[in-house]
């Protein structure tokens, strides 16, 4: 935990991209690291949150889900009043914690994280979604502080030539950083922690 509270981390990412796996396989890698929350933003429901529950990887008073009504990507953009009141709900409830995981609903590649809520933002893409995704650009791609290319085991199954979607990915990303990532089988997972205490100062046990 850093003098202005808990690392803020954002993750954002079309529907069914992996952002959820992200979340559940991160709390699994930092379990007795530190101290860390989940928030969750869904639409209508607290589908994301229950399936964390479910999956036992925190308590539930560590645990928010959020329902956004309408457009997920005001909540965490124009009007993030509802996350960031989340954020000081987990904030006082949970003294000394160190990182909140705050994950958007289904966006699309022009969706990204207030300032104000997020400190770092991850986005997430999906190898299945295909080819042409890199070459599509949109600020949740090119601009988010690190980038996971998630589900590359897929690309053989669904025409996807991995090594030229890199390759679009790198020109996409410039010199900021991106992980080419299997979420569901942890591969990447290290990645991912690595760059949180690098560019997020995280400190771990």
């Amino acid at each position: 935990m850093s003098k202005h509270g808990p690392l803020r981390v954002g993750i954002g990412g079309p529907v069914g991209c992996g952002k959820t796996s992200l979340t559940e396989q991160l709390a699994r890698a930092l379990a007795g690291r530190c101290s860390m929350a989940v928030i969750t933003n869904d639409i209508y429901t607290r589908e994301d949150a229950d399936y964390l529950l479910r999956a036992q990887v925190l308590p539930e008073s560590r645990i928010r889900g959020v329902e956004t009504g309408g457009c997920p990507h005001t909540a965490i953009r124009e009007d993030a009043s509802i996350n960031l009141a989340a954020v000081d709900e987990l904030t006082t409830g949970i003294p000394g914690l160190d990182l909140i995981l705050i994950e958007s609903g289904g966006d699309n590649l022009a969706a990204t994280f207030s300032p104000e809520l997020a400190d770092l933002t991850i986005y997430v893409i999906d190898t299945a979604a295909g080819q042409d995704i890199p070459r599509k650009r949109g600020p949740g791609l090119t601009k988010s502080d690190l980038l996971v290319v998630n589900k590359t085991d897929l690309a053989p199954h669904v025409g996807v030539d991995l090594a030229l979607l890199e390759a679009d990915t790198q020109k996409a990303r410039g010199t900021r950083p991106y992980v080419m990532a299997q979420v569901r089988n942890a591969v990447g997972i290290d990645a991912v922690v690595d760059f949180l205490e690098r560019e997020g100062g995280l400190s771990l046990n």
